[in-house]
């Protein structure tokens, strides 16, 4: 009988190198939320996958960037202790971005730390392969990689191959997590995860970075419905006006969109009502740090 193996795997990266894309395609299904937004990933996010003999627990971290706020620096300190923790990292580069000051800094810094980590290039379908390859070199020449892979998180090509190395590099051990379990987190962070999603993408400029979601109740009936109720919290008044659209009609989007998400998510009917306030501080609030695992004292 083979041995059974089990780790974590930390997805790190620039902000929108596709990590939460790559999470759910190694995953196989939604665990985290994607938008073309960078710093959409505000904490971790884990998500589980057994392939073979082996466990894998991905974790999927908030971008790596020069943080401004408070809730900034907690993000990038929340990645980087993910990076700590975890028996490998992957380091998932914009293959098509133009190569930066940013990820060889954190090349330097993973190599600084004495571990081997993996590199992985995405979103290889929109370059043509020798400028991969001179992109994966001058990467690779940084000492900090063991291996490269080529992937479209998007598509799915090479996701495969890296899932087969990881899995063969866990070490020997139980399974961490039951076997049919794909996450960590609670459903009703989930839940309002989903529906800051769909904000996210209907919304432009700073509001959605100055948006909090929270599942404030969750009731299932005997029919099986679920009716959940969240708050969509904001800064400042005139955001709030924004979020709710005239007459109402852009949170009624919002609404439906994540409704029918969730309705996909728990195979189930669901009802859900949503609530704009405003509260100026949320995003200094301690309360809120703790909610999302996240360092006050950043």
């Amino acid at each position: 009988m083979t041995a059974r193996r089990a780790g974590f795997v930390t997805l790190l990266g620039a902000p929108n190198a596709g990590k939460s894309t790559l999470l759910n395609r190694l995953v196989g299904a939604k665990v985290s939320i994607v938008t073309p937004k960078a710093q959409t990933t505000r904490t971790r996010v884990l998500g589980i996958r057994i392939h073979g003999a082996a466990q894998v627990v991905f974790v999927d971290t908030p971008g790596i960037f020069e943080p401004r706020r408070r809730l900034e620096r907690a993000m990038v300190r929340r990645a980087w202790r993910s990076a700590g923790d975890a028996d490998i990292v992957v380091l998932l580069v914009d293959a098509a971005r133009r190569a930066g000051a940013r990820e060889a800094h954190i090349a330097a810094s993973l190599k600084a730390g004495g571990g081997q980590s993996v590199l992985a290039l995405n979103k290889i379908d929109l370059l043509p392969r020798e400028r991969l390859l001179v992109r994966a070199d001058q990467l690779y020449q940084t000492g900090a990689f063991s291996d490269v892979f080529m992937v479209s998180a998007l598509t799915g090509s090479g996701v495969d191959d890296l899932l087969t190395h990881l899995s063969e590099r866990m070490p020997e051990g139980p399974w961490l997590y039951p076997e049919d379990e794909l996450s960590d987190a609670p459903l009703r962070f989930l839940a309002a995860e989903i529906t800051r999603e769909k904000l996210f993408l209907r919304l432009h400029d700073e509001i959605p970075y100055d948006i909090a979601t929270e599942t404030a109740d969750w009731q299932e009936f005997d029919n099986g419905d679920v009716r959940i109720d969240q708050t969509v919290y904001v800064r400042r008044p005139s955001q709030r006006a924004v979020v709710l659209g005239k007459g109402g009609a852009r949170i009624r989007a919002i609404r439906l969109a994540a409704q029918k998400d969730l309705a996909d998510a728990l195979h189930r009917p669901v009802h859900l009502f949503l609530t704009v306030r405003v509260r100026e501080g949320w995003p200094e609030d301690p309360a809120r740090f703790r909610d999302l695992g996240l360092d006050y004292d950043a």
